[in-house]
């Protein structure tokens, strides 16, 4: 066989093999920060 078949084939089985992989994923978990500090609220005066 050729080189080039060779190695099409070798790509072949190692898709083949990544695809089959089973393991378990990594869950990644995005939590919302809490504020640093509150925001002023409105009195309708300045002070």
């Amino acid at each position: 066989m050729s080189k080039s078949i060779k190695f099409l084939a070798m790509a072949g089985f190692v898709a083949a093999v990544a695809a089959c992989d089973n393991s378990p994923k990594e869950e990644f978990v995005v939590v919302q920060p809490e504020p640093i500090s509150v925001e002023p609220t409105y009195t309708g005066k300045y002070k």
